[in-house]
């Protein structure tokens, strides 16, 4: 057998040509193309938009004195701020 690539003389039960290492055949199983997904950002602003009804529900009931609601507002924000960050950071990493 002759290797299609460099042209070298080879066993006829060879698998791969001993000189350029291409194989003697095509092989059986291609591989699978990996897809870049793109990544949806519907799920993310669902759960963002789920997580602030949640606190707004949940402390809409209550009432609160003025400078401890500045706080709770504070506290809301760096937590919606965290949360998207590690949305981002996990949809990064797909």
């Amino acid at each position: 057998m002759i290797c299609r690539n460099c042209g070298t003389e080879i066993a006829d039960k060879a698998i791969v040509c001993y000189r350029c290492g291409t194989a003697t055949t095509d092989p059986v199983r291609k591989p699978v193309e990996i897809r870049k997904g793109r990544g949806n950002l519907l799920p993310l602003v669902g759960l963002v938009l789920l997580i602030l009804l949640g606190l707004y529900l949940g402390t809409a009931g209550r009432t609160v004195l003025p400078a401890a609601h500045e706080y709770q507002l504070g506290a809301l924000f760096a937590i919606i701020i965290a949360i998207v960050l590690l949305m981002l950071r996990i949809i990064g990493r797909r």
